[in-house]
């Protein structure tokens, strides 16, 4: 991998381009519970915050995502979906908003195997990001693991919500 290679996972399923699409922007179901906004329309915001405990507070003592605020930049239904990440806070890292300004890219394509979702996190690269090997793990797990098991069982694997 070069260091001017974004961050990427990639993902196939037996499932159709709309249903992948549908899976994407059903933010919740795949990747965290907590979120605050809508996640399907362009244009639409919505903030990620990993606390689990106290929605919108920072944790006390716990590293993580404090918060992103996303918008979407571009939506073609069964096609693509862009994220663009507006402000962001990390506290695992010493560059604290090194996600603003990237985009969080989602594009699917078919073939006699399935349904390919090919996700990229432009903007954060192996060379130039701190976070990147971190990140990597992250959106690794929910982009192999949880999105591809919220699409065929209808139950993916998202930070669980601080609402019990």
């Amino acid at each position: 991998m070069s260091n001017t290679t974004h961050l990427t996972a990639t993902m196939t399923v037996d499932r159709t381009p709309d249903e992948v699409f549908a899976a994407v922007t059903n933010v919740r179901g795949w990747w965290n519970e907590n979120l605050i906004g809508d996640t399907a329309v362009l244009l639409d915001e919505f903030v990620f915050t990993d606390d689990s405990e106290r929605a919108g507070e920072f944790a006390q003592g716990k590293e993580g995502i404090r918060f992103a605020r996303f918008q979407l930049t571009e939506v073609v239904p069964g096609r693509r979906m862009v994220w663009h990440v507006v402000d962001s806070y990390l506290t695992f890292v010493d560059d604290h908003d090194e996600w603003t300004g990237t985009n969080v890219i989602f594009d699917i394509t078919t073939d006699a195997q399935g349904t390919t979702l090919h996700f990229t996190h432009e903007g954060l690269t192996a060379g130039e990001s701190e976070c990147f090997e971190a990140c990597s793990r992250g959106w690794t797990f929910y982009i192999t693991t949880s999105l591809p098991q919220l699409i065929t069982t209808g139950v993916g694997r998202p930070i669980p919500s601080y609402r019990h």
